[in-house]
């Protein structure tokens, strides 16, 4: 009997050794079933053959290496990815040009944006954050910039520019067109992000991260002189263009499966007199009504639906 212990020790032990060998074998399988990944350092960058157009302007991607190099990379990162050695220091987070999401476009959501979308930010900057206004570029260089931002993302070589929405003629300012603004801004939840006096504090403001999961703050209206702008513009088409194409990457959403044209122009018309500060015809208006926006009566109600009859389906009494 005792010459069975040293038996069992060995038969464990083998047993052991056994299940070990299996255990290995099956993550060796694992592993070589799996992607191996490209360690070591990047590859270089591939400067693509991409082109911009801009009026009669054709930018190549070739000729804005260096400038891009000099003056983008230390935010936007070499690749692209908003890695650049700054960008650790910024709020918000520059852009993520491999992601070829944009906020300032004059296409629907989702789309790229045009050549001239692209163009007109390096031309106006980005208000409240980072992005300059590169005035010092000639136009040459700028669309040599546009062309260079596409060879980071393979959206640019698959589609083509969403078709840049169409601004209707803005309808004059009156008193009831920023009423039915104000209707418009509480019915659809503006409040929540941007706070009942557009100063960026709703309820839901803290919470609010991009699609990077950033945190992200909403727009401050009430911030700001009669100089003070937009993320994408000063102009009143160019607040009518955010509620129609959306700001993407942001929670910022597009309106325009939801409101009318003429809707949103009575929204960009409430939206200036959260702007107290500025000087325009919608605070002189609304200084003729003594400071006091009326409740909103809608003067084109709904038809009433028709009264249901008793008769039977299939004409039956």
């Amino acid at each position: 009997m005792n010459n069975l212990k040293p038996m069992r020790c060995i038969g464990a032990s083998l047993f052991a050794a056994l299940m070990g060998l299996l255990f290995l074998a099956g993550f060796v399988s694992g592993a070589s079933a799996q992607d191996t990944p490209d360690a070591g350092p990047k590859p270089s960058l591939v400067v693509k053959p991409m082109e911009s157009h801009i009026d009669n302007i054709t930018g190549h991607a070739a000729n804005a290496k260096s400038d891009y190099r000099r003056y983008c990379a230390g935010c936007h990162g070499d690749y692209g990815d908003a890695n650049g050695e700054n960008a650790v220091w910024l709020d918000p987070k520059p852009r993520n040009f491999t992601l070829a999401t944009f906020k300032c476009r004059s296409t629907l959501t989702g789309t790229l944006p045009t050549d001239e979308d692209l163009y007109n930010t390096l031309v106006r900057g980005i208000v409240n954050s980072n992005m300059p206004v590169w005035n010092t570029f000639t136009k040459q260089q700028r669309a040599d910039l546009v062309a260079y931002i596409k060879i980071f993302s393979p959206r640019w070589e698959k589609e083509k520019a969403g078709e840049p929405i169409k601004i209707p003629a803005e309808p004059p300012v009156t008193i009831d067109s920023i009423a039915h603004g104000k209707a418009l801004f509480t019915k659809l939840e503006c409040w929540k992000c941007h706070g009942p006096h557009g100063e960026g504090d709703g309820p839901s403001a803290s919470t609010l991260t991009d699609s990077q999961d950033n945190p992200i703050r909403p727009y401050n209206f009430a911030l700001g002189k009669n100089d003070s702008r937009f993320k994408c513009g000063s102009t009143n088409q160019d607040i009518y263009k955010i509620f129609m194409t959306g700001v993407d990457g942001t929670p910022m959403p597009s309106f325009a499966d939801v409101i009318q044209p003429n809707d949103a122009w009575d929204l960009v018309h409430f939206l200036r007199t959260l702007q107290i500060h500025r000087h325009g015809k919608e605070n002189e208006v609304l200084m003729s009504a003594h400071g006091v926006i009326p409740p909103y009566v809608d003067k084109n109600p709904a038809p009433a639906a028709a009264p249901a009859d008793n008769k039977a389906p299939g004409g039956g009494q």
